[in-house]
């Protein structure tokens, strides 16, 4: 599969592989980088004359995409090319962060890595962070870029507040922010006022307004849970249940399109959520059974989701209307996620995910929690505005 004539950074490094000769460089990426001909980047370049990596930096979810979310990756041997894996998500929050020492006798740092879209999703952090430290060590780094699979064109949500910083908000950004990786690398780059040393190697061929299927590539997965394009779809709100004791479909062959709980009742969720009037989804009622992580090995009853037209879906807002449903119906099933997330523990996992405390607050004392939606708008256009400068691709 060649595409509609998509041409990644990667597929552009590759076609200029000399620009790696003679250089020590290490490659941040991950299974879902791959180039035109679905082989994985470490590979294509390991096969060009002269392109081989010297080091590889796994992100969350390890090299090859295995682990999944909250476990650690351990340091490795790659065992196709021999070349040594350092992992940037292990057991304690400072892995996170590469140490200096982790560049010693590299001179560039390439990041290839497939994002999703979403302001949780912990890609852009791992490149930002790593290529941070890289610059401070004299390394060049540059970045390959791929498209957002939720297009370019669409901003929606909240800004994330001061206070609620974390590994699944380490930006001020909305939930959906509709930029690639590269752009989001030159925002955060504009922010920190870096100084010369790093690149973006741009796309051809990528229009802001393209949704992944007008890639014409194929879609490999760049976590365990989301194997297909329909959980990508609804991630930025669907991935708001991990911060409560419901189901949000892991350990099921249906992630993120699964959502429920042992004893609620589907086909009230489902009428409920269908009353609403969500653009280009639907809801069907469901009983499913995960077989590892919540509920392992328990019937829960509610709601399969339905991608009908990707184009029109507003995720966001749809995760948080299915929060205030699943409390509706859940009752005394729904709870808040105890349990520490992604190394935070001082504040609860919904208001990490969420950039605030707004809607956990309005949850619980029953509020109406659809002013703080509307005031999304202000935040989405002061978000607009501030990328405009960063903006890559028409």
């Amino acid at each position: 599969m060649t595409g509609t004539g998509l041409e990644t950074g990667l597929d552009r490094l590759l076609d200029d592989v000399q620009r790696l000769a003679e250089r020590s460089y290490g490659l941040l990426s991950h299974g879902a980088a791959v180039d035109r001909h679905l082989q994985p980047a470490h590979l294509a370049l390991a096969r060009a004359e002269g392109g081989a990596p010297t080091r590889l930096f796994g992100p969350e979810h390890g090299f090859y995409g295995a682990e999944q979310d909250m476990v650690a990756a351990a340091d490795q041997v790659d065992p196709w090319t021999g070349v040594p894996i350092v992992s940037l998500y292990g057991e304690a929050a400072d892995s996170l962060i590469p140490a200096a020492e982790a560049f010693d006798g590299l001179d560039l740092l390439v990041v290839d890595l497939q994002e999703v879209g979403a302001r949780y999703y912990t890609y852009a952090a791992t490149a930002i962070w790593a290529a941070e430290v890289a610059l401070g060590q004299g390394c060049e780094v540059w970045v390959l870029d791929r498209p957002n699979p939720l297009g370019g064109e669409i901003v929606e949500g909240n800004l994330l507040q001061s206070g609620y910083e974390s590994f699944v908000g380490a930006f001020p950004l909305p939930a959906r922010h509709g930029l690639t990786m590269g752009e989001l690398v030159r925002l955060e780059a504009k922010r920190r006022d870096w100084s010369d040393g790093w690149h973006i190697v741009a796309m051809n061929g990528w229009r802001r307004a393209d949704l992944w299927p007008a890639t014409g590539r194929a879609w490999i997965a760049p976590s365990p849970n989301l194997p297909e394009l329909g959980a990508v779809f609804l991630y930025p709100g669907l991935c708001l249940v991990e911060a409560t004791t419901m189901s949000e479909g892991r350990g099921t062959t249906r992630p993120f399109r699964l959502v429920g709980s042992p004893g609620l009742d589907p086909v009230a969720l489902a009428d409920l959520l269908t009353e609403q009037q969500h653009p280009g989804v639907a809801f069907t009622p469901a009983y499913f059974r995960p077989q590892f992580q919540k509920h392992s090995g328990r019937e829960c009853g509610g709601v399969q989701i339905e991608v009908l037209d990707p184009s029109v879906v507003a995720p966001y807002e749809l995760g948080v209307e299915l929060m205030a449903a699943l409390h509706e119906v859940g009752g005394q099933a729904f709870s808040w996620r105890a349990e520490p997330y992604e190394f935070a523990t001082d504040r609860p996992a919904i208001d990490l995910l969420t950039g605030s405390s707004d809607l956990r607050l309005a949850l619980e004392t029953g509020d109406d929690f659809h002013p703080w939606m509307d005031g999304w708008a202000a935040d989405e256009e002061r978000f607009r505005a501030e990328r405009e400068a960063v903006l890559l691709y028409d």
